[in-house]
């Protein structure tokens, strides 16, 4: 008879509401834990201080006490954490044969090497005679939960949001009861302890510093943080000097919540008629829409969804690269959103549309080499989204826009800066600045720069590109593209 699983944990750093979880306790009645720090991503990272590691590491020790905490509660012994260090299938195979299992459960992931690895895992244990399965635990509703008529997968959010909320029931907003089973968790073995960041060769980053609580309980701080500020949601998202979005979504990304716990709050305000919350949770819905574009068309990782977009082409343009890299191009919104990004791994949304139409229309540059900047350097990146909002903002993804929709960087920041209070936060060198020209110094009159201390060229850049300029060279760009194609 079967007496003993492993659930291995990913993107899911959290002991309650958990598919996988919830699903090897209830079958079997010994039931070990495990994370792995695999090596094959680890070393891959441009530096030995992320954030994210550091994130995933104070998630990690939060999830050892919650585990040990909910056997206790349940009368039993168990409970805790192991964590490994090295390549995930060398790791979880030794370990899925030490321990002695049956069974190895995992939530699901969307992502093709994500995929691939999984595959690979499941073949290894399989030639040991130990069983792979894995769960929807990440999203709502994934790969072809939601189909069109014709039973193909959408391509356009609009109509997919339409059956994603028609779709969306109790049954899928439903927790699992985790804590029902929860005298089954057994203990790690006797000389297991939790590496430091240290041992798995990372340093401490400004993590701590940050207004950026890690683990399940900083989760549901910012939760409850956000639950009397939903209702405004739908109008103060856009603006980044304001508190005005939930700030969960690196909580989203290493699955110290549950979507199911946010989407069900969401819901239930929405069906009260709460706009804030109906617009949170179309949110929510376009992040299952890209999971399930990226399971369905792996190839947008280097392609364009729109395959005759690759036709375009792109400048290399290294000094202007540079200046976006390093928040160098003369428009302060997209200097100071990129300054947020670089001090902080967060970028408000609206700035990331800005920045990436900014890159990608204005500068000419290849949506690609924004999407792995913002890969490198936010805490949050999700390569579903990641990949879709990039390609959104270069016109090549799912949308129903044409390629001519390009963003005003002065305007964008008229409208959703308006008196300069995120600009001032990150360019401290435009504090003087008066806010009829903090969203474009370049248009001030000699006398004017002089009156509030400004050099442009010494203190702040001259404008890299003319805008106007630019976006005659985007829409030539785009329209040497037989007319039929760009339509």
């Amino acid at each position: 008879m079967a007496s003993t699983a492993l659930v291995w944990l990913r993107r899911d750093l959290r002991c309650d509401d958990h598919a996988a979880l919830y699903h090897a306790l209830r079958r079997y009645p010994r039931v070990y834990c495990a994370f792995v720090f695999d090596t094959g991503i680890l070393d891959e990272l441009p530096s030995r201080q992320d954030r994210r590691v550091e994130f995933i590491h104070a998630s990690l020790l939060e999830l050892h006490q919650g585990l040990q905490q909910l056997a206790a509660r349940s009368g039993a012994p168990g409970g805790g954490l192991i964590v490994r260090h090295g390549p995930a299938l060398e790791c979880i195979v030794q370990l899925a044969q030490e321990l002695g299992v049956q069974e190895v459960l995992a939530n699901r992931d969307y992502e093709p090497q994500a995929i691939a690895r999984d595959q690979s895992v499941a073949q290894a244990l399989h030639a040991l005679g130990i069983a792979f399965s894995d769960y929807k635990d990440q999203v709502l509703l994934d790969r072809d939960e939601v189909l069109t008529q014709q039973g193909r997968p959408y391509s356009v959010f609009t109509p997919y949001k339409r059956a994603w909320l028609q779709r969306l029931d109790d049954f899928q907003l439903k927790p699992y009861p985790v804590d029902r089973y929860a005298h089954h968790l057994a203990p790690p073995p006797a000389d297991e302890r939790l590496p430091t960041l240290s041992d798995l060769s990372f340093g401490p980053t400004n993590l701590r510093e940050l207004p950026l609580p890690s683990g399940m309980s900083g989760a549901q701080r910012l939760l409850q943080d956000f639950v009397p500020r939903m209702a405004a949601y739908q109008e103060a998202r856009d603006y980044p000097g304001r508190k005005g979005v939930s700030y969960l979504s690196v909580h989203l990304r290493f699955g110290t919540v549950s979507i199911r716990q946010l989407a069900a709050l969401a819901a239930k305000q929405a069906a009260e008629g709460c706009g804030g919350a109906q617009t949170w949770l179309s949110e929510l819905a376009w992040r299952d829409f890209y999971f399930m574009i990226l399971w369905h068309h792996p190839q947008v990782v280097t392609q364009s969804f729109k395959p005759e977009y690759d036709r375009v082409q792109w400048d290399e343009a290294p000094e202007l690269w540079q200046a976006w890299c390093e928040a160098r191009t003369g428009y302060p919104l997209v200097d100071a959103a990129m300054h947020q990004l670089l001090q902080t791994g967060y970028m408000h949304n609206r700035l990331r549309m800005v920045v990436a139409s900014f890159l990608t229309k204005d500068l000419g540059i290849d949506w690609r080499r924004g999407e792995r900047f913002f890969a490198q350097h936010l805490n949050d990146y999700d390569l579903a989204a990641n990949n879709g909002g990039w390609q959104w903002a270069a016109s090549t993804g799912c949308d129903a826009q044409p390629y001519f929709r390009i963003f005003n960087p002065i305007t964008q920041s008229q409208r959703f800066d308006p008196d300069g209070t995120f600009i001032r936060r990150y360019l401290p060198e435009l504090v003087g600045v008066p806010d009829a020209h903090i969203h474009f110094p370049a248009a001030m009159k000699p006398a004017a720069l002089a009156a509030c201390g400004l050099r442009l060229g010494v203190d702040y850049p001259v404008p890299v590109v003319d805008h106007a300029r630019a976006r005659q060279r985007t829409l030539m760009r785009f329209s040497l593209l037989p007319e039929s194609e760009i339509s």
